[in-house]
């Protein structure tokens, strides 16, 4: 029985250092936008900025879809929400 729990704790370790590999490659990896930078955006599917209660400028997060259908991530600069709100 010891040997059957041991081994079965080793294919379950082994397992979850896969699992854990795996995880870390599809990390979104975020391109910082620079004037120039060439955008494939096919399809926008967030776009996310840090809060502001001035009219100033934000850092922002966009996740789209580029022409081959694979997800991106761009961070850029951008005026806050609140300066189009009158604030």
């Amino acid at each position: 029985m010891n040997i059957k729990a041991t081994c079965a704790a080793g294919v379950f370790a082994a397992l979850s250092l896969f699992t854990l590999a795996a995880q870390a490659e599809e990390a979104p990896v975020a391109q910082n936008y620079t004037y120039g930078t060439h955008l494939d955006i096919k399809k926008v599917l967030a776009i996310n900025e840090d809060p502001g209660t001035d009219c100033q400028v934000v850092k922002s997060h966009m996740t789209y879809l580029d022409s081959k259908g694979q997800t991106q991530h761009l961070n850029y600069l951008k005026v806050s929400q609140t300066c189009n709100e009158g604030g």
